[in-house]
């Protein structure tokens, strides 16, 4: 065999640099050249006019880039997926939210440099508002715990590089010892927000009605718009869920898919490297290079461990009782008895009275952002995706060796 010619081996690395660029931004909508993925920013500012052609074409996404920030401005497919909050130890509350949209507006009007001190001063006035307060919004800095919100609000902006540290510590300004200091990253913060509308031009009242207000898209009047409109919905929740079940789609949808399953996934495969597992009850699409997935099980330590031995439990409950809801309190129970029995490696901690509630509290949170359960009221179902973590006796085929 003739060793592989020079373009054909250009072409390759080529096309696997584009399916790395495609990952990295999947996992990190915003890329920097301080993070964070440096090598992926490179690649994808040289790789970004067909990057933007392959996600508007596949998905209706549109990406900017320019040499201080690459942007994938992704929609999600399904809105009230409620699973991808912001996290600083434990997910995001309301309160946390409208002080980060108050620090994003206090910062339009910032200098080049910002301390922490200024930025809490003019996030509290802002929060003065009237309107803020009749929505049960209110903020005064009188408390250890709204000081530690402002500092998860600055840390989550210096994930995201609209921020960047120059000297001092969040932590000393939650003691009152101390304050920080920022650059302010006006490329970053410019590229931030993704909607198609304002959020105060927005007049639905419910959250539902607000959330697809804000991405709201042109109806689409000829069929192939449709068709279109169909595959970028589709396409939207292959590369963002982890798992697509059939009883989620509508009707339209899934007789789309019923007629062009093959060729959307064969597209996305040969575009990102993923591999697509096709089941009676949906479709996934795995990542073997890991470089898309932001959660995964298992995880190691007392949480980790935790979690799959509930996606376990779970699983058992499917298979004996299907269709049958269970109870969160069962869970408690259970976790509980499992702390005792693995007390001498789990963390200090795990056997104190109340602290099963957390673990089980932590260990759903990653199922069912998994797609592996779905919460309802006081109880859990277990979904199809969940059978993989079952655990069975082998069995053997064949003449054993």
């Amino acid at each position: 065999m003739s060793p592989a010619s020079l373009p054909d081996v250009l072409d390759q690395q080529r096309e696997e640099d584009r399916r790395r660029c495609v990952r990295a931004l999947l996992r990190h909508p915003l890329l920097t050249p301080d993070g964070p993925d440096q090598q992926a920013f490179t690649l994808a500012r040289r790789h970004a006019a067909w990057l933007g052609d392959w996600f508007t074409s596949q998905a209706g996404w549109t990406l900017y880039a320019d040499h201080a920030v690459v942007r994938l401005r992704k929609v999600p497919g399904e809105l009230s997926d409620a699973s991808r909050g912001a996290v600083a130890k434990i997910p995001f509350g309301r309160r946390r939210y409208v002080l980060t949209c108050l620090a994003l507006a206090a910062l339009e009007r910032a200098e080049a440099q910002v301390t922490l001190g200024w930025l809490v001063e003019r996030v509290v006035s802002l929060a003065a508002d009237p309107a803020l307060a009749e929505a049960g919004i209110t903020f005064t800095l009188d408390s250890q715990d709204e000081r530690r919100d402002l500092v998860a609000v600055a840390r989550l902006l210096l994930d995201a590089r609209v921020l960047g540290r120059v000297a001092g510590d969040e932590q000393a300004f939650v003691a009152r010892s101390g304050d920080a200091l920022y650059d302010v990253n006006r490329r970053v913060l410019a590229s931030l927000l993704v909607t198609r509308r304002g959020a105060s031009t927005v007049t639905e009242a419910a959250l539902a009605g607000r959330m697809h207000a804000l991405v709201a898209e042109p109806r689409p009047e000829t069929e192939d718009a449709r068709n279109r409109e169909i595959r970028h919905r589709l396409v939207r929740r292959l590369l963002d869920d982890p798992v697509l079940y059939y009883a989620d789609l509508t009707e339209e949808e899934r007789a789309y898919l019923s007629s062009q399953r093959g060729l959307l996934l064969r597209r996305l495969a040969d575009g990102t490297g993923f591999v697509p597992e096709v089941r009676a009850e949906g479709i996934a699409l795995l990542d073997p290079s890991g470089e898309a997935t932001d959660l995964g099980m298992p995880e190691e330590g007392t949480d980790g461990h935790a979690t799959l031995l509930v996606a376990e439990y779970l699983a058992a409950a499917a298979r004996e009782r299907p269709g049958i809801m269970v109870d969160v309190a069962e869970l408690h129970s259970h976790v509980a008895a499992l702390a005792r029995q693995h007390r001498t490696h789990w963390r200090k901690g795990a056997t104190e009275p109340g602290a099963e509630r957390d673990l089980t509290a932590g260990a759903l949170r990653r199922l069912v952002a998994l797609g592996l359960i779905r919460r309802d009221g006081h109880g859990v179902i277990p979904l199809p995706a969940l059978a993989r973590y079952g655990y069975a006796e082998p069995t053997f085929t064949g003449r054993p060796e």
